[in-house]
């Protein structure tokens, strides 16, 4: 099935926007090539919403900006209506993350914006800028000033100035994660009734995200993307009639089937690979941001539930999302503490014993297991052994991480590779100098 009929079988729906074998390659600051984005095809469809769903690592909103024509693909066409692009995507008008409002302008001034980049009059554009703010619900506030308003408010405001512009396609970028739980939940529920009531001035809608439930509520299909380089694992029809409730066995069902695709691991994360493939590196298997503290709760609460249960059983036990769950989860199944399949997550017996072991033998069992199975852990071992006195440098770490990650995520890995490295007591860091120093007899670890 190919990317242009996929999807669309017995159906006239235009396609908006196509991406055909996408390929995006960065280049590091030594020069090396980071694949991001590998062989994608996907497409959008007049009056479809779609997801992109995938964690760290997938490429997601690189993909969204190939699509939207902010970067150019190393290899492989994106076309909007048909016509390849070579600049910006004159269809698609974005939300972002972070607000992205200009502090020194007011409400009116922050929508009227867009249209004044498209030339439009400015009387059409007061007059469009005052109607979509009305839509968004933000009548009365067109004379504040960003730091005036809510968090929630001023997303409201990013979303009147998209829709004001009246897109062929609406691109969201994590459009909720900055807000709180109930602002976000309301904001979803306020574009669903634009979307379904047809109040919305676009024909198709394109959100990256990372929160499985998020992607079930919202989408029509979902892309799942896999990470190091991002790829389209699978593909999922949601049939579910909206407004979507949480509670239902279907919406259940559906969660814990996309989860059961999102964690699933394409090579082993043990420190030997098999046999045939590549060695697993620091960057080919990032380090989870979970705390031995978070792993150490998780497994407790899983072994308390009779070891073995269902991810989305466990999140409503704790009253969290499943998302947040997932870096204790790849935490877990990284270390061979735990295990995943179809949506479910096990207890090992290495998980079992380290649950029940005094604060001692558990450091030691969890030094093994890190100085094992984590790529960075046991880098950053390895090389202060390899070292006269056994010291190094951050910088030493920082510049070997930046051939797969930028500095911000580099300096995150370490963050994480700090804390499991001291709880092991494998190695220690001084925070002044910014020097790892190794531990008297952490190799027997290795």
């Amino acid at each position: 099935m190919t990317a242009s009929t996929a999807g669309t079988a017995g159906s006239d729906r235009t396609t908006i926007v196509e991406a055909d074998s996408v390929t995006k390659t960065f280049t590091t600051p030594d020069g090396r090539a980071l694949p991001v984005l590998d062989d994608i095809s996907l497409h959008l469809d007049q009056g479809e919403i779609v997801a992109l769903l995938g964690k760290s690592g997938s490429g997601k909103s690189t993909l969204l900006r190939c699509l939207a024509g902010l970067i150019a693909p190393s290899s492989g066409t994106v076309a909007y209506r048909g016509t390849p692009l070579t600049a910006a995507n004159p269809g698609v008008a974005m939300v972002f993350q972070s607000f992205a409002l200009l502090p020194w302008l007011t409400v009116q001034q922050n929508v009227e914006l867009s249209l004044q980049a498209r030339g439009v009059a400015e009387q059409e554009g007061r007059e469009r800028a005052l109607k979509a703010i009305d839509l968004i619900g933000l009548d009365g506030f067109e004379g504040a000033y960003p730091k005036e308003l809510s968090g929630g408010m001023r997303q409201r405001v990013g979303f009147a100035r998209a829709l004001v512009v009246e897109p062929d396609a609406l691109f969201m970028d994590e459009p909720f994660s900055a807000l709180d739980v109930l602002t976000a939940e309301n904001l979803r529920s306020e574009l669903v009734g634009l979307w379904e009531g047809h109040e919305a001035p676009v024909k198709s809608i394109l959100i990256v995200t990372h929160n499985i439930e998020e992607a079930v509520l919202l989408a029509d299909r979902i892309l799942v993307l896999s990470s190091n380089p991002g790829r389209i694992r699978s593909e999922l029809t949601v049939d579910l009639p909206r407004p979507r409730d949480r509670r239902t066995p279907q919406f259940e069902a559906l969660v814990d089937t996309v989860y059961g695709i999102l964690t699933g691991r394409e090579e082993s994360t043990a420190a030997t690979a098999a046999p045939g493939r590549p060695p697993l590196t620091p960057t080919t298997v990032p380090l989870p941001r979970a705390s031995v503290g978070g792993l150490a709760g998780l497994l407790q609460i899983l072994l308390a539930m009779g070891g073995e249960e269902g991810l989305a059983e466990i999140a409503d036990e704790l009253n969290f999302e499943v998302d947040d769950l997932l870096p204790l989860v790849d935490a877990a199944v990284l270390l061979g503490l735990a295990t995943t399949a179809d949506g479910r997550l096990a207890v090992t017996g290495a998980g079992r014993e380290f649950s029940a072991a005094d604060i001692l033998t558990s450091k030691q069992l969890f030094a093994r297991a890190a100085a094992k199975r984590a790529p960075l852990v046991r880098a950053i071992v390895q090389a202060l052994a390899a070292t006269d006195d056994h010291e190094l440098r951050e910088d030493f770490f920082l510049d070997l991480l930046r051939r797969g990650f930028d500095l911000a995520d580099a300096r995150l890995q370490l963050e994480t590779a700090i804390a499991w490295g001291r709880y092991g007591e494998l190695y220690d860091y001084d925070a002044d100098d910014a020097e790892f120093v190794l531990e008297p007899g952490a190799e027997a670890a290795l």
